[in-house]
């Protein structure tokens, strides 16, 4: 009798080629992955998911938001929508994926968080098969932004490992500093072959000198005492448009398209385009390291 590694492994094999054939037709690029994870909560995480996945769209992509926060979902809120239907729908063959696929008046499309499972290891095989089957749903888009929850549960593990880009967010607070190189600290632990692309994003800085300084300490330390290559991607400032915009529950690109905020995410997604996706990389492969085959 097959064991349940080779099973699975036939099974993605089955699933990249169905992928080859339908998903892929016609499209030259791949799919990319990026991951936006932070080591505390309150550093502007859904925000910066958000309103990178805006200035995406803004360049021509077709992109999804997934909200992978599965126990406190964000993502709808921020863009004031109450989806009726969401990834717990899924897991539990009430809904498919294009059923909870949601459009918003952005351009952008958001796959709604779920509660009632703790991490995607936890699912039984059924689950398991029925969630990498929806997930090829996904596989035409351009980008796919996975929103995470804060902290390093084995969840924001397995998507940090499964992205082409692992997007840290820190503030300049010394407390989010400590907990940004303590989920890097983990990142490094956990995830063997750790060959994606570890980025780091300052958020709410006063001038790019304080932006500099936190990310210069962050890529020392990292470098010096995880031999980890982290590289600095940009910063966003410390900007009353980006309040305003979330108490009106609107993304400060939309809101305030000029405001300092929405430039250095422009540039952030700008720095973002010019990287190519890494070898190995791309939707199908994300679906691969998600099932650790």
């Amino acid at each position: 009798m097959e064991d349940q590694a080779e099973q699975l492994r036939k099974l993605v094999r089955a699933k990249e080629n169905n992928t080859d054939k339908q998903a892929y037709s016609g499209k030259s690029n791949k799919t990319r992955i990026i991951t936006i994870a932070s080591g505390k909560g309150g550093v502007g995480k859904t925000n910066l998911s958000v309103n990178m996945a805006l200035a995406y769209a803004r360049i021509g992509k077709k992109v999804i938001v997934l909200d992978a926060d599965l126990g406190l979902a964000n993502v709808n809120v921020m863009l004031k929508m109450v989806p009726k239907w969401n990834l717990y729908h899924v897991i539990r063959k009430q809904k498919t994926m294009r059923e909870i696929l949601t459009e918003t008046e952005y351009g952008i499309s958001i796959v709604a968080g779920a509660s009632g499972f703790s991490k995607i290891a936890n699912l039984t095989d059924a689950e398991r098969n029925v969630f990498i089957d929806e997930l090829n749903t996904l596989s035409k888009a351009d980008i796919i932004i996975i929103d995470t929850s804060a902290g390093v549960s084995s969840n924001v593990l397995d998507f940090i490992a499964a992205a082409d880009d692992a997007v840290i967010i820190t503030t300049p607070e010394p407390t989010a500093i400590t907990d940004a190189y303590g989920i890097v600290k983990i990142i490094a632990t956990e995830i063997e072959n750790l060959d994606m692309g570890l980025k780091l994003v300052v958020n709410r800085v006063h001038n790019v000198t304080d932006a500099k300084k936190v990310a210069d300490r962050m890529i020392s330390i990292t470098g010096q005492f995880l031999n980890v290559k982290l590289e600095y991607l940009g910063f966003v400032y410390d900007d009353a448009a980006v309040s305003q915009a979330v108490l009106r529950q609107r993304p400060f690109m939309v809101e305030s398209p000029k405001s300092r905020a929405a430039q250095c995410v422009q540039h952030i997604v700008g720095r973002l385009e010019k990287t190519e996706i890494r070898e190995g990389g791309g939707f199908r492969n994300m679906v691969k390291r998600l099932l650790g085959t």
